[in-house]
């Protein structure tokens, strides 16, 4: 199997996605275990920082916090999956509510209005999955730096927007389906 066909097989997969967003979950659930994410902006926005950790350090840096706590090793630097793509709303999925749906229909997660603003939260049995998947050493970094995120850019939606395109201005101005240079 070619390198190609197993990087398009990640990133169809949604069962890798799903993780990656209940490991986030659960990071940003707090002491009370009843803490959820603001917007599927605001989620959107964090899991690009898990989905491309060059972005991730370099966000450390942006916020004076140690660029190497991401923990970025040498192959997610080059590798063709850390190449970010532009969608139609920046670096950042299209796929989140069918991803939410998901997970919500597992019993995984919850979603509330507030206003006019979706909260993603986590349940019990979420949380159960997002322990028993960072137990295995293949989600190790994504849950260390989701506790980053947890502990660097738990800003308000807008703010990480606002943080996002002034730090990474050639987000903004790449074509849909661009390959951004890292």
């Amino acid at each position: 199997m070619s390198i190609f066909s197993v990087v398009s097989e990640v990133e169809t997969s949604d069962s890798f996605h799903l993780s990656r967003l209940l490991l986030l979950l659960n990071a940003f659930a707090g002491p009370q275990r009843d803490q959820a994410i603001e917007g599927i902006t605001k989620l959107a926005k964090l899991d690009f920082f898990l989905r491309y950790p060059s972005y991730l350090e370099k966000g450390l840096s942006a916020r004076h916090a140690n660029p190497d706590a991401a923990g970025v090793r040498e192959f997610e630097r080059d590798s063709v999956e850390s190449r970010m793509v532009r969608f139609k709303y920046g670096p950042w999925d299209f796929r989140y509510r069918r991803f939410l749906n998901i997970l919500v229909g597992k019993g995984l997660a919850h979603v509330y209005l507030r206003g006019r603003t979706v909260h993603v939260g986590i349940t019990e049995s979420g949380r159960a999955v997002a322990n028993r998947l960072a137990e295995h050493a293949e989600f190790a970094d994504l849950k260390h730096r989701s506790k980053l995120l947890k502990t660097h850019f738990d800003l308000s939606a807008s703010t990480l927007v606002k943080f996002v395109y002034d730090t990474f201005p050639e987000i903004g101005t790449m074509r849909l389906g661009s390959p951004i240079q890292q």
